[in-house]
C-alpha cells in the first residue's frame, strides 16, 4: 500500500467512474484498475463494487476511504511543514463561500490577502452550505466560509463577523412611509425567498417569524436561484425580502427601484464564520486569512476578534 494507491481509490469514491479517475490521475484505466485490485487483494476486502453500469462503494470501502483521506492531508501535511520552514504562509489555501455572501466579501478581501500574504494562493469556490459542507468532510476544500452553526464535532469555528439584514422594498410599497420597520410589518408582507437550499432563506424566514414558506399564490411560485435574481423581483414590485448588509453596499441596488432600511429587532442578523476541519494542519493560514477578512470589513458589519477596528466605507478607495 502506498499514496498513490490511496489517491487512485479516492478518485474512484469522487468520480464513481474508472475512466474518469483514471484521466484524473493521469494514468490509464487498466493501469489505476489493476493497482486498485491489486490494494483489495492485499487488504483482502472489496473496496468498490463494480457493474457494467456503476461503481458502488462497499461499508468497509466508506471506512477505508475515510482513513485514506486523513493519511493524505497528513502527507499533504508533511510536505507543508517542510514549505513552512521556509516560509510558514506559502502555498495553496482552498476556501469556500456561500453564494449570498462570497460575491460580497471576496472584493474586499482579495487584494490585501496578496499584499498581506503574498506567497498564499487563494483557490476560492462558491456553493450551498449543504455542498460545501460536504466537500471540507472529504477534504476536497480546507475551510468554508458559512452562515449557519455547525454541529459536527470534526469541524471547528472561527467567528468573524455578524452581518446584520436590511428590509428591501420596492419604492412605492405601503411600509415606505413607515419611519420603523417592526417585527409585525415583517409579518405582513408578501416576502420574497431564495430557492430551497440556501441558508439565508431559512434565516430570512425565522426573522420574519415565517413558519413555513408559502406553497400557494405568487410567492410560492418565485424562487430566485441568487441574490441579485431576488433584487430584481422587489424592483419590479413582485414583494419584499431582508438583504445581507454587504449586499446593500455592493451598489447592485443603484438606481433598481428598490428602497433598502435597517432593522432594530434583536434577531436581524446572521453570523459569518470561518468552518474548518480539526485535523487540518495549517492552522495559521486560516488565522491570517481571518485576520486579513476582520481588518478589512465595512462599519455595516459588526466584527468579532481582533483588536483593530472596522475601516469606514469613507475610508475606502
Amino acid at each position: 500500500m502506498n499514496l498513490r494507491d490511496l489517491k487512485y481509490i479516492l478518485a474512484v469514491a469522487e468520480m464513481r467512474h474508472f475512466g474518469r479517475a483514471a484521466e484524473r490521475c493521469f494514468v490509464s484505466q487498466p493501469t489505476l484498475s489493476g493497482q486498485i485490485k491489486k490494494l483489495e487483494d492485499e487488504l483482502d476486502v472489496v473496496i468498490f463494487e463494480r457493474t457494467n453500469r456503476s461503481v458502488e462503494i462497499t461499508p468497509v470501502g466508506e471506512a477505508i476511504l475515510a482513513h485514506a483521506r486523513l493519511v493524505l492531508e497528513q502527507a499533504d501535511a508533511i510536505e507543508q511543514v517542510a514549505r513552512a520552514h521556509q516560509d510558514p504562509l506559502a502555498g495553496p489555501l482552498r476556501i469556500g463561500a456561500i453564494p449570498t455572501l462570497s460575491p460580497y466579501l471576496m472584493p474586499l478581501v482579495l487584494v490585501p490577502l496578496k499584499r498581506t500574504c503574498p506567497k498564499l494562493r487563494l483557490v476560492l469556490s462558491e456553493e450551498i452550505t449543504d455542498s460545501l459542507l460536504a466537500r471540507l468532510a472529504r477534504h476536497e476544500i480546507d475551510a468554508a466560509l458559512l452562515a449557519t452553526r455547525i454541529d459536527n464535532t470534526d469541524f471547528q469555528a472561527i467567528p468573524l463577523f455578524d452581518e446584520p439584514f436590511w428590509f428591501a422594498h420596492p419604492t412605492h410599497h405601503p411600509l415606505n412611509a413607515r419611519d420603523e420597520i417592526t417585527a409585525q410589518d415583517l409579518e405582513g408582507v408578501d416576502l420574497l425567498l431564495l430557492a430551497d437550499g440556501h441558508c439565508l432563506t431559512h434565516q430570512v424566514m425565522d426573522v420574519c417569524r415565517l413558519a413555513e414558506r408559502p406553497t400557494q399564490g405568487e410567492m410560492a411560485d418565485l424562487r430566485a436561484a441568487s441574490l441579485e435574481t431576488l433584487l430584481q423581483l422587489v424592483g419590479a414590485g413582485f414583494g419584499c425580502t431582508l438583504v445581507p448588509a454587504l449586499a446593500i453596499r455592493s451598489g447592485c441596488m443603484s438606481d433598481s427601484g428598490i428602497v433598502t432600511r435597517p432593522l432594530d429587532l434583536p434577531n436581524a442578523y446572521r453570523r459569518i464564520s470561518l468552518v474548518y476541519r480539526r485535523s487540518f494542519p495549517r492552522c495559521r493560514a486560516l488565522e491570517a486569512f481571518a485576520d486579513v477578512v476582520r481588518d478589512h470589513l465595512p462599519t455595516s458589519v459588526r466584527r468579532i476578534g481582533g483588536e483593530r477596528q472596522a475601516v469606514p466605507d469613507s475610508a475606502r478607495p
